[in-house]
């Protein structure tokens, strides 16, 4: 019973904090008491700031708790704490420091505090020494952020922060402007601030003279949120034609090899019309919302020239440069004879190289500009006197610069590249025969007529874009196979509906089966011969009658893309099926912003490994087979051995 009657609430602080909370009028002189008693310990603090203190602390910590229980005696008491720390934090002792900062945070939780000016605290707190407490302040001000927009954007707050971090990133200190560039880009990944003018901020690390600075902001533009990868059964892909409708409108006709080849040309189309529509899987918004692209990539370019960073940061900020050039359609002319320099079989990173080159092209580029890279390219890498996987990445290089450039192409290299469709290596002839389907696509009047294949509909359709031209319809292509409707034509539909709606609740009403007749698939069909029979002029102009008279449902759409997908099918007009399988390329996928290494390391073959990798393979294969004899175990250990042993161990 001693021990208890001892246990007196002045100095039992835990216990008197545990009272308070439960009734705090029938504790207030007890409080007062501590209360004085703590004024007294910071008159004596303020004396010698740097001494630790283990009483002060434990006051502080109890006059953060209660602090809720008596907010007139206690008003004064966070800004008291903000002026010691804003004053002493370099001089205080490291536990004081870290209890002042806790009970600061502990103060913020009850809302007692507001919370501007204490963030603002906290992040010239980050110039601290101490890690310990950089890491406690950086979770802090990211959790805070992020309860002060749970509900709504607090514009007002974010404002004055963003202002205030803007300071903070060219702070003399490199580890508190590292921080507070890590809280900003913890912020916009959250998608709390994930406006433009967070991204602008961070655009002015880039420049920074600190290397994990500017390492860091680069990685922010050029890194890949792979846990938002979109999954590719998405909406969009039900609204197209599907594989039913294929094998439906081909299972009408006639069951021979020409139908079943068709149906898988047909099949093959579509597959590569839903790749060509899936949805971008990189999530790039960052780069979309900086203010001035232009003159942004300018200074990049500039900042790159003069760099004395490693090779892997010069790396990085071409990467964002020609991401910036690509996705804008900037005119930075300088970048591509400084990336020209570099394309050489032999230099460090080059596939990576050459992705960049090809990100940095697109339509509004002069064709002289890149033909010089592409012939660099072509003199550099595609000769017979280097390896297959060489020239393969050369001609894949080429392609994808061209087919975001395709002006940039020469008749006379076009043709130099084709002749590469009979090469003996498979990786070199594949990626020829690539190229060549490609221009198959773009423009069929640059290849060779051994190169040009099966005219199509959509072949004879293709052209190339003059430099700067707009190619802007009036119509929706392919809306010619609908007719065009009319009032009559409405009402028509509408009786029609409800006969056929009574007709089949009489004859339903008999029980037995009918046999329905589709007639929609051999509509279709006299559609497509009627429409082949047709003009362009009068296409063009039947299409935009079509798209003018009415909104077009989801059905019209599908018979809209049912028919451009036919295109690449049927033959030309006028000619005849004299092939009777064209190849069509099934793994081409979609061309969006960016360009992935992929299109440029692409091989159709495995390589062979050299005697090395093969011997260190088949080493690793091998087991000791001493694990797998039986071993002969002695009852007692310690007993004598015998003499097969003993010549053994001889």
């Amino acid at each position: 019973m001693s021990g208890r009657n001892n246990n007196k609430l002045p100095s039992n602080l835990p216990q008197l904090q545990n009272l308070i909370k439960r009734d705090p009028a029938s504790y207030t002189e007890e409080f007062l008491q501590q209360y004085h008693h703590f004024q007294s310990h910071i008159e004596i603090f303020k004396l010698q700031p740097e001494k630790s203190n283990k009483d002060l602390a434990e006051l502080v910590m109890f006059m953060a708790q209660v602090a809720h229980c008596y907010p007139d005696h206690l008003a004064d008491f966070p800004q008291l704490l903000k002026d010691l720390l804003s004053s002493n934090h370099t001089l205080l002792d490291v536990d004081l420091r870290m209890t002042f900062c806790k009970a600061l945070i502990m103060l913020r939780n009850k809302n007692l505090i507001n919370p501007t000016v204490l963030l603002e605290l906290f992040f010239e707190l980050l110039r601290c020494p101490d890690k310990l407490l950089r890491k406690t302040l950086y979770t802090h001000i990211v959790t805070d952020i992020k309860n002060i927009n749970s509900k709504h954007k607090n514009n007002k707050v974010n404002t004055a922060l963003q202002n205030f971090m803007y300071t903070m990133l060219r702070d003399s200190n490199a580890i508190a402007a590292k921080i507070s560039l890590d809280v900003m880009i913890e912020l916009y990944k959250r998608n709390i601030w994930n406006d433009a003018k967070t991204v602008n901020v961070i655009t002015t690390a880039c420049f920074s003279k600190v290397t994990k600075i500017l390492v860091a902001a680069l990685k922010f533009f050029l890194g890949r949120d792979e846990d938002e990868k979109r999954d590719s059964d998405s909406d969009s892909e039900d609204e197209g034609p599907t594989a039913r409708d294929l094998i439906v409108r081909y299972a009408t006709g006639k069951k021979n090899t020409k139908s079943k080849k068709k149906l898988d040309k047909a099949m093959k189309v579509l597959k590569k019309h839903k790749k060509k529509k899936k949805p971008e899987i990189f999530n790039f918004s960052a780069i979309h919302l900086v203010h001035d692209p232009q003159d942004f990539a300018e200074k990049l370019l500039k900042q790159l020239e003069t760099s004395k960073e490693r090779f892997e940061v010069k790396m990085m900020l071409i990467d964002l440069i020609s991401r910036l050039v690509g996705i804008h359609e900037l005119f930075l002319f300088n970048f591509y004879p400084f990336v020209q320099r570099f394309l050489q079989p032999h230099q460090r990173e080059v596939t990576k190289i050459l992705l960049h080159a090809a990100q940095a092209a697109h339509q509004l580029v002069p064709p002289e500009i890149i033909q010089s890279v592409l012939m660099t390219i072509a003199n550099n890498f595609v000769t017979d006197r280097n390896s297959g996987e060489v020239m393969t990445v050369g001609i894949n290089a080429i392609k994808e610069i061209t087919a975001r450039c395709p002006l940039a192409m020469t008749e006379d290299l076009l043709q130099d590249l084709a002749q590469y469709k009979t090469h003996k290596d498979k990786n070199v002839m594949m990626s020829a025969r690539t190229l060549i389907h490609l221009f198959r696509s773009l423009n069929p009047q640059m290849l060779q007529k051994k190169f040009r294949g099966k005219p199509t509909e959509a072949s004879v359709e293709a052209r190339i874009h003059e430099y700067g031209e707009l190619d802007a319809k009036s119509y929706i292509p392919g809306a010619e196979v609908l007719e065009v409707e009319t009032e009559d034509h409405s009402v028509e539909d509408e009786e029609g509906w409800e006969s056929a709606s009574l007709s089949d609740e009489d004859e339903g009403s008999e029980g037995e089966w009918i046999d329905v007749h589709h007639s929609s698939d051999e509509e279709q069909q006299e559609m497509a011969e009627k429409i082949k029979a047709m003009p362009a002029d009068e296409r063009k102009t039947k299409a935009a009658a079509v798209s003018g008279s009415r909104i077009l449902t989801q059905e019209e759409f599908k018979k809209i893309r049912l028919a451009q997908m036919s295109k690449e099918i049927n033959s030309a007009p006028g000619k005849g099926d004299k092939r009777k399988n064209v190849e069509i390329e099934s793994d081409e996928e979609s061309r969006g912003e960016l360009l992935t290494l992929r299109d440029i390391e692409h091989l159709h073959k495995k390589p062979k490994s050299d005697k090395e990798t093969r011997l260190a393979t088949a080493m690793s294969g091998r087991t000791d087979r001493k694990e797998f004899v039986r071993k002969k175990t002695k009852m007692n250990p310690y007993a004598s051995t015998t003499n097969k042993e003993k010549i053994g161990r001889a």
